[in-house]
């Protein structure tokens, strides 16, 4: 923890067509001048272990993984449990078990 404010990319996509011509590092090139320009202390993202080739990528741009650190989520008819509301009564069954919640 930094206890200073950063940037998080939520995803990082490249069309397989374009990968390996330095579309990935351009747009992480930019975000990391983004928060230096901004006084900003830190760029973060997530990455699936099992993604190898992105986990070699950022490690060659210079990123740190953090093992210790484990990604949540609360979405669908637990998102509104824990809001306080009843899911049934929102309508809210099959669709937010599948993430698409109204």
């Amino acid at each position: 923890f930094r206890g200073r404010h950063g940037i998080y990319l939520e995803d990082l996509f490249v069309r397989p067509e374009l990968r390996g011509r330095g579309a990935g590092k351009a747009l992480l090139r930019r975000l990391a001048r983004r928060c230096v320009d901004e006084g900003l202390g830190r760029f973060e993202w997530s990455v699936l272990d099992w993604n190898e080739p992105a986990v070699a990528f950022y490690r060659s741009q210079g990123a740190r993984l953090l093992g210790d650190w484990t990604m949540c989520r609360i979405d669908g008819a637990a998102l509104l449990a824990l809001a306080g509301e009843d899911a049934a009564a929102r309508g809210v069954g099959a669709i937010a078990r599948r993430g698409n919640m109204r």
